[in-house]
């Protein structure tokens, strides 16, 4: 299959008032996020990226713009549904700290699997639906690109957490011990087999390792000689 490069937006005015803006319209990046999601842009800049897929709320394409616009030969922008921020019905536009106090906030830290957000969705559809997408994605770019292929999907923290840990073959109660900050890259390759994943919420680094493809083997046993 073909390598996705899951990124999380840069940081907004919401996180930085540590709000829970969920899927709150005209929520922007800042300008430490601008930074970061152009740090991150200059990174995917070494990579020809087939694909780019993001969410529909307005901090994700801000993020994908700034990748696209150091592109050399950037692909049309994808719009997806299926990977925009969790439905969080009526915790949406509170503060992490209010949040912090309800019962409930216990549960999404410990059996998040269990979890559905007052007027919301579960944590588990959540999952469900974007883990979904992204597969999808992934076969579609590998279908026209070949499985040498490199693409980037735009999202929100808990979807990448979510997407991860399926890959890592993590129950979703154990999600929140993955981190996925703003602006953060992740790289999973899904292969014929199972996922193997080769980064997770790197915010530096050189990609361009990348870009002659990863091939699907067998794990080498000591960890191999690397890239």
């Amino acid at each position: 299959m073909a390598t996705v490069i899951l990124v999380r937006h840069g940081r907004t005015t919401a996180n930085a008032s540590g709000v829970l803006a969920g899927r709150t319209p005209s929520v922007f990046l800042d300008h430490t996020g601008e930074e970061q999601a152009m740090r991150t842009a200059e990174r995917l800049a070494t990579l020809p990226l087939a694909a780019v897929v993001t969410s529909p709320l307005e901090r994700c394409v801000q993020t994908a713009n700034f990748a696209l616009q150091r592109q050399e030969n950037a692909p049309e922008l994808l719009i997806e549904p299926e990977i925009s921020e969790c439905d969080y019905g009526l915790w949406q536009g509170r503060t992490l700290q209010d949040l912090a106090g309800e019962d409930l906030w216990k549960q999404v830290q410990s059996t998040p699997s269990a979890v559905t957000f007052p007027e919301g969705e579960s944590m588990a559809g959540m999952q469900a639906r974007a883990v979904a997408a992204i597969r999808r994605h992934d076969a579609a770019v590998e279908a026209e690109h070949g499985t040498g292929a490199v693409w980037a999907a735009f999202s929100h923290g808990d979807i990448i957490k979510s997407v991860l840990a399926d890959a890592l073959g993590m129950h979703l109660d154990l999600f929140q011990r993955l981190n996925a900050g703003p602006a953060s890259v992740s790289i999973v390759h899904y292969g014929a087999g199972a996922p193997r994943v080769y980064s997770i919420n790197t915010d530096a680094g050189d990609l361009s390792w990348l870009a002659p493809g990863l091939k699907a083997a067998d794990a080498p046993v000591g960890g191999g000689a690397g890239h």
